[in-house]
């Protein structure tokens, strides 16, 4: 890319340095070095852009081992001794999971999901895997299928919940439903002289910290398909009045009655919605632009008591990342009632989701009493056709009325 000028100079600036490969940390873990307690010497093991696994030694740094993987690698989790015996559970880009073991430079063992995975975890010998349809599925150590639970929402993010004073030891699942803010991260472990504490970091970017009760109970439940347990009770049903008898069999005899009111009724319900959105688009009492790749949304409020008003546009870019340029803001009115400061104005680049006031000032000319409608279009340059259009009901000017 340089010129043939700058190329000798290049070369002999950089021919004495050796080649190296930068490269970008995906993930990362820790491996105990020799000893299985918990404040024993650990390793730490890294996956790299370049598809490969790295154990560091602790004390200098070096490069203990080096696994390559077909893919390159997302989640990680690590369990065993280094000295002794390890398993490296890893989930990469392709949707595979591979089984690194100690003295193998390649996977011993594959996995492969129907969808992506977006949580792994590790309990004893198997493995659960979230993915991104919304499904759990626990698997074997050599990659045997074991059980498959559907969520109602799609997963964030998985932790591993252990309790070794109680020989507990379950998953914890957050879903992107909004039960808990859109949970990024989750952490179960010790924190100060607790136990049980789960930590967790929203995508709002909160953080909240919630402490197991002592006395806590944790029960087992059926998680297979079919009616719930509590179907299967006798309800206490109420002995049959008079009253119901009676309302009973009025129904049975008016039934056809009955329903002819009840779909009139509907049909003058839908009708009057439907009447009553036409004359909400027409008005534009709620203006929202109909584009998919410039949804705009602009309400208008009117200060003052005149003859002076302060006129201010709020105008809001509601598409999800894509902000929007090129626009601009023009008046239609009646020359005779109104004056205007400022009547076609560029409106400046809009960010998803802030809110943009822009003020402009209306002048009325008539004594008389009067008002009428302001009509506001927002335009891109270039183009004639209106993105969004809004039609503003001025007040009576009663400083003019007061003359």
């Amino acid at each position: 890319m340089l010129d043939l000028q700058e190329m000798v100079t290049f070369v002999n600036l950089h021919k004495e340095q050796p080649i190296r490969r930068q490269t970008v940390i995906t993930c990362i873990n820790t491996l105990k070095k020799n000893m299985a307690d918990e404040d024993a010497v650990s390793c730490l093991v890294i996956g790299t852009e370049s598809k490969d696994v790295y154990v560091l030694d602790p004390e200098a740094f070096t490069i203990l081992s080096k696994m390559t993987l077909p893919s390159v690698p997302t989640l990680m989790d690590v369990t065993g001794q280094f000295d002794v015996e390890f398993r490296i559970t890893v989930a990469c880009r392709d949707g595979n999971i591979y089984i690194l073991r100690r003295d193998s430079p390649k996977p011993k063992y594959c996995i492969e999901l129907s969808s992506h995975p977006v949580g792994l975890v590790r309990i004893g010998k198997n493995v659960v895997v979230g993915c991104a349809q919304e499904t759990l599925h626990g698997y074997t150590q050599k990659g045997k299928k074991l059980w498959t639970t559907y969520l109602p929402a799609p997963v964030t993010t998985m932790g591993l919940m252990d309790l070794p004073c109680r020989g507990f030891q379950a998953v914890l699942v957050a879903l992107s439903n909004c039960e808990v803010d859109h949970t990024l991260i989750i952490c179960f472990g010790r924190y100060g002289r607790e136990d049980g504490t789960l930590i967790m970091t929203t995508k709002g970017g909160g953080l909240i910290v919630k402490i197991l009760k002592r006395t806590a109970v944790f029960d087992e439940r059926d998680t297979a398909p079919g009616p719930p347990l509590a179907q299967s009770i006798r309800l206490n049903v109420p002995k049959k009045t008079k009253l119901y008898v009676d309302q009973t069999m009025r129904e049975r005899e008016n039934a056809v009655a009955m329903h002819r009111a009840f779909q009139m009724d509907l049909s003058r319900l839908r009708l009057a919605a439907a009447r009553a959105y036409v004359k909400a688009l027409e008005s534009s009492l709620t203006p929202m632009s109909a584009s998919l790749s410039e949804p705009l949304k602009m309400n208008a409020v009117v200060q003052g008591l005149g003859p002076s008003f302060k006129l201010t546009l709020n105008i809001q870019n509601t598409a999800a990342s894509r902000p929007v340029m090129n626009l601009a803001i023009c008046f239609l009115y009646d020359e005779k009632l109104y004056s205007m400061r400022t009547a076609f104005f560029k409106i400046p680049l809009l960010v998803p989701g802030l809110n943009y006031p822009i003020d402009t000032f209306v002048e009325c000319l008539s004594d008389k009493g009067i008002s009428d409608i302001i009509k506001v279009f927002v335009l891109r340059e270039g183009k004639s056709a209106p993105l969004l259009t809004a039609h503003i009901n001025m007040p009576v000017s009663e400083g003019l009325a007061l003359n």
